[in-house]
This record gives C-alpha cells, structure tokens and sequence, in this order.
C-alpha cells in the first residue's frame, strides 16, 4: 500500500513540472509575439502575402 501512494505522488510532482515548464513555453512566446510593432506585423504580413500571391500554380493542371 506505501508504495502505490509513493508512485501517486511521483506522478502528481512530473504532472505539475509539466504544467509549469509549458507555462513557462506559452509565456515566453506570448512575449515574443508581442515584441512587434505594429509597423513590422504589418510589414511582415505584405511580404508573406507577396510570397504567397507570387508562387506560379502549376499543380492544378
């Protein structure tokens, strides 16, 4: 019976590193997104939207 409890609490501590390490990921790219101007979104969003009006569509011959 001590062991089993013992494997619980193992399992609920590597639940709750898990938890905070991808809080840790989501927080550190929220603040990259937000590091943009907005000039440079904007820039940004004319270059893909030039790449992606640019490309030649051959595939649908």
């Amino acid at each position: 019976m001590r062991r089993r409890m013992r494997w619980w609490k193992v399992l609920g501590l590597a639940g709750l590193a898990g938890v905070a390490a991808s809080g840790v990921v989501i927080a550190r790219a929220e603040r990259r997104r937000r590091a943009y101007t907005p000039e440079e979104i904007r820039a940004r969003l004319r270059d893909r939207h030039a790449e992606a009006t640019a490309t030649p569509r051959d595939d649908l011959s």
